[in-house]
């Protein structure tokens, strides 16, 4: 700052010490979240409705969920740094911890003025990562704030944008791609500089005269699993309707649609079809999705 065949059955046995927590329609950012670095330049605001995150040239800053999730429906909605962002990441993002970490991500990738951000998604299991699919927004993400989702369930992980879905990262256990499914993971986010790699592979460097760089947050809902200290009662198993339906959720014939019109023109980068790294042949993931 990540395969389809384990049935929901098999799956749920896994998660101990969970709970289920359902719509946050009033979410506030002092009670679900902790501010976690940057000496002050993240701050909550609006009676707990609003978080900012601040990076200058002595720091960036950064925050994460009081609660680790198991399984979820996760939206915030994000205003991105405006202008000149060069060099800047804005990352949103669960992640658990340890060398073998789980981790689902959205990154934002700042640009001169002018030019488009660039959305980085990855997802990692038991600490692998490396599969890498970037976008350009078919909006200004600096403008107003945009809703930005994973759903994560036994089946499969889902990134979505203001609702339209831009990637699917199914459960292929059963061919040998490890799948996210046994660490809870928290959500986190921070801003940060990056300018030895993140815009134009390092080329442009941030331009600290532009610098305080701000990031905003508000709107964070959570259907989810929430991991327990004391709790034992684990995910409801067969749910098909009602508020806890996104733990069997799957994309329709017309969400596939949508997404594959979003990644046909807006996907600028898929490391399923980058021959040059994968000289020997791509992963087992890439000739089944």
């Amino acid at each position: 700052m990540a395969p389809k065949s384990s049935p929901v059955s098999l799956a749920l046995p896994l998660l101990l010490n969970i709970v289920i927590m359902f719509t946050l329609a009033s979410a506030n950012f002092y009670k679900d979240f902790d501010l976690t670095w940057g000496d002050g330049r993240a701050i909550i605001i609006n009676n707990g409705e609003l978080l900012t995150l601040t990076l200058d040239k002595t720091s960036g800053s950064g925050f994460q969920s009081k609660d680790e999730y198991m399984f979820g429906k996760i939206d915030m909605q994000l205003k991105l740094v405006a202008g000149n962002s060069a060099g800047t990441v804005t990352a949103y993002f669960l992640s658990s911890q340890g060398a073998t970490h789980d981790e689902i991500d959205f990154e934002f990738l700042g640009n001169l003025s002018g030019d488009p951000y660039i959305m980085h998604t990855n997802v990692y299991s038991q600490g692998k990562g490396n599969r890498e699919q970037q976008f350009y927004l078919w909006f200004d993400p600096t403008a107003d704030f945009h809703t930005y989702s994973i759903l994560w369930n036994p089946q499969r992980i889902i990134f979505s944008v203001d609702g339209t879905p831009i990637r699917e990262f199914k459960n292929l256990e059963s061919r040998g791609v490890p799948y996210p499914k046994n660490q809870p993971m928290r959500i986190q986010s921070s801003l940060w500089n990056a300018d030895d790699w993140a815009t134009r592979g390092g080329l442009i460097k941030t331009d600290w005269t532009k610098a305080p760089f701000v990031a905003s947050y508000r709107n964070f809902k959570a259907d989810a699993c929430i991991k327990s200290p004391s709790g034992a009662s684990p995910c409801p198993s067969g749910a098909s309707n009602g508020k806890d339906a996104w733990l069997n959720a799957e994309l329709d014939a017309t969400s596939q649609a949508r997404m594959k019109l979003a990644q046909k023109n807006f996907m600028i980068y898929n490391y399923c079809t980058d021959s040059k790294r994968f000289p020997q042949g791509f992963p087992t993931e890439c000739t089944i999705m």
